[in-house]
């Protein structure tokens, strides 16, 4: 890692950390949900299926965050797109903390989910952009790992709050603390300049550059794209949203023990989005995507369905938070080479997003099916299904390792 990035200019550099930033506090307010919902459940008296339905809705509308997102930056501009997202979903996770009802948090999750998918376009195209081609994949890789840095800092956080205060307040307390990306701002509008090519495209009407994912040069690239979207995200929505609830529940595991099982988990995420990056400039995009792909499938159903001990499952929890990584450590790149440069982010922010329509579904399923199956199977079977989708759809996308942007480089200052 540290020879391509010793090689960056300072320009690069500054957007690197920008969208490193960005995507590591986004994480921080997105992963509070996951460890809060045993607390959610008990202050108001909603089911797992609720619980789930809250994650859903956060996934839901952060689909159409990330398309709209998207567009904004192709229309208006990335680092400005990126400051008015971080924005959003700074400010709704803080509003969570003060939801007196189950509808109030659903209607505020549903804004944080805008905020946070039209964050992760923005940042992502502007690093692809900014980034050079030979480095790419290995540069958005380490940007995705910082979704394991705010995983992280979510679950520290939330050991603390949960040990030190009540838990229909701790809750509160975690929620209170999503303010803390909106500080990014600052970085943003000082430190980014935007690629040439950004406020280029304003004299393109916004409903324009929206549908311009759908014209027949790119209509292949987005449905399988979309295609992608679901496997990705479903898996680890599937996957993630009700793992602590397992651990604490099934496993029966306290806050502190489970948060030694989600560091494990966390740390080879961060581990495998590095290596994911490097792999993937290395051997290419679709071979790179099959491996993490086959892997995720195998470890996730031996992780549920093998009887292992507790000791086990601290140890195998470092193949399963690694190969998790590398499917979206991949997409942010791929996603970025599939489109000319016009539609860019809008084609990106909607292939990474619109799983999220229907991968919205998995966290509910989950929550339903534990209720006939019981949690375990239900997250594995739902998280191996999802990853299957992974598998069809990168037989079926060309290989775009290596590709030169057109008319969209920056000069390296």
């Amino acid at each position: 890692m540290s020879n391509w990035y010793s090689e960056c200019s300072p320009l690069e550099k500054r957007t690197f950390w920008a969208s490193f930033g960005g995507w590591a506090l986004d994480a921080l307010d997105v992963q509070m949900f996951g460890l809060a919902i045993p607390a959610l459940i008990a202050a108001f008296g909603i089911s797992k299926a609720d619980a789930g339905l809250l994650g859903s809705v956060t996934l839901f509308f952060g689909a159409f965050g990330g398309w709209l997102g998207g567009a904004l930056g192709d229309r208006f501009g990335r680092v400005k797109a990126l400051q008015i997202t971080v924005a959003t979903f700074a400010l709704a996770t803080f509003a969570c903390a003060f939801a007196m009802s189950y509808t109030q948090l659903l209607v505020l999750k549903a804004i944080q989910g805008l905020g946070f998918g039209a964050e992760w376009a923005c940042g992502a195209v502007l690093m692809a952009e900014i980034i050079r081609a030979e480095h790419r994949g290995k540069a958005l890789g380490s940007v995705q790992s910082a979704w394991a840095v705010g995983w992280g800092a979510a679950v520290l956080l939330s050991a603390l709050v949960f040990t030190y205060a009540p838990a229909d307040v701790a809750w509160r307390l975690l929620f209170a603390l999503g303010l803390l990306p909106a500080l990014l701002i600052i970085f943003i509008r000082r430190g980014l300049k935007e690629p040439p090519r950004v406020t280029a495209s304003e004299k393109t009407p916004f409903l324009a550059t929206l549908s311009g994912i759908f014209h027949r040069d790119v209509l292949r690239a987005t449905l399988i794209g979309g295609l992608f979207g679901i496997g990705a995200h479903g898996g680890y929505a599937a996957l993630t949203t009700f793992l602590p609830t397992y651990l604490r529940e099934v496993r029966h595991l306290s806050v502190l023990g489970s948060s030694g099982y989600l560091a494990v988990i966390i740390v080879a995420f961060f581990c495998g989005c590095i290596a994911s990056g490097i792999i993937s400039d290395r051997i290419g995009r679709r071979a790179n995507v099959a491996f993490f792909a086959s892997a995720c499938i195998i470890t996730v159903l031996v992780y549920i369905f093998a009887p292992l001990t507790n000791g086990e499952m601290l140890v195998l929890g470092f193949p399963l938070g690694f190969f998790s990584a590398g499917i979206p450590a991949s997409m942010a790149a791929l996603f970025s080479e599939l489109y000319p440069a016009g539609v860019r982010g809008t084609g990106v922010g909607f292939c990474y997003n619109f799983g999220r329509i229907v991968s919205a579904a998995f966290p509910f399923l989950v929550g339903y099916l534990s209720d006939h199956i019981g949690l375990g199977p239900a997250i594995g079977i739902d998280a191996a299904f999802a990853y299957s989708l992974v598998l069809i759809a990168v037989v079926l996308l060309p290989e775009t390792r290596g590709k030169v942007f057109e008319q969209t480089a920056p000069s390296r200052a």
